[in-house]
Formats: structure tokens, sequence, C-alpha cells
């Protein structure tokens, strides 16, 4: 029988960044946007504040762009401080890229095993699959869904009775199947 587990974000990630004001590189997203137009020209900004000392840094999203190539919806979405919309940004790495920037997902997510029954089978066959682009040790959560040490899903892993199509060494963050043998 196939388990189904879930990697969903808790809340925005740490933005990783130096701050201009003190000597912090930790940056809480509020999810609030600044749109400011030019005339015919847009600039919008993602707001994060520093952990330290409180104060504002801009991400841009866009720079000087023609307000007709903009989706409506986007623009409105903007305007409504919609925190879906901080959080696929964020994820961009497109954006990461312009402001550069890093994300720490430390605290910022949780595994949904949908229940402890499985635990008892002498095989498991689980599916991950992530909800967002958080990259986590595939043996932290093969460790945190089936109750072992991380220590002990290593050994299991050398032993053969941990098999996967990907490798589980490293961190992943797209979707990926195990089967386990106890």
């Amino acid at each position: 029988m196939l388990n189904n587990w879930v990697v969903m974000p808790t809340c925005l990630p740490t933005v990783l960044r130096r701050c201009h004001t003190c000597t912090s590189v930790r940056f809480r997203p509020n999810g609030k946007f600044r749109v400011n137009a030019h005339h015919k020209l847009l600039d919008a900004w993602l707001l994060v504040l520093c952990t330290t000392c409180g104060d504002t840094a801009k991400l841009t999203l866009l720079e000087r762009v023609n307000v007709r190539s903009v989706r409506p919806e986007l623009l409105d979405r903007m305007h409504d401080n919609d925190p879906v919309l901080a959080a696929e940004l964020l994820q961009d790495p497109v954006v990461r890229r312009r402001n550069r920037i890093a994300l720490d997902w430390d605290n910022a997510w949780r595994l949904d095993t949908g229940g402890s029954d499985h635990l008892d089978h002498e095989v498991i066959d689980v599916s991950v699959r992530f909800a967002a682009r958080i990259p986590v040790r595939p043996v932290r959560l093969i460790a945190d869904g089936c109750g072992l040490s991380r220590a002990g899903v290593k050994r299991l892993l050398t032993e053969g009775k941990l098999v996967s199509a990907v490798r589980l060494s490293g961190k992943l963050s797209g979707d990926f199947t195990f089967l386990l043998k106890r």
C-alpha cells in the first residue's frame, strides 16, 4: 500500500541577505508589497524586515515595467498584499538571483504523514510530495516520518533496506518515492 507524505510550508521562509543598518543577515518577509507608479511605468517590491534592527528592505519584483504589460490580476494581488503571491515570488529563482538572496527554511515547514498507522508494517512504500520547493534532506524526512534516528536511516540505507530511485544523500526539493524494509 502506497503512503502519501506531504512536505508543506507553515510560514514564509527567512530571507538571507546582509542588512545595511546592522550586522544581521536575516530578514523576515511579512507578505507586504509596495507598488509605485511613474506615469506609465511601474516598480514593485516585496518588503522584508531585519530580524535584529527592524529595518525594512525592498526586494525588487518589477522595475520600470510598462503598466499595460503587467497582468491586472497580479497587480490586484500585490495591492491586496496576497501572502500566497509573496511565497510564490520568494521561490522564483529570477527574483532570488536579481536580489542576491537565499532562503532559510528552518522551522518554516512540516511533514504531513497522514497518521502513524504505517509504522507497524514490515514494508513501507512512500511517495513524498513537496507543496513548495523546500530543500530538505530525505534522510531527515524519513527519520521524522518513521520515528527513526537519522543514523538508523543511514544504516538502513547502507544495508540496502531503504531503496529509492533518487539519491537520498544531500538535499531534495522535488517529489520522490522510497521503499523501506524492516
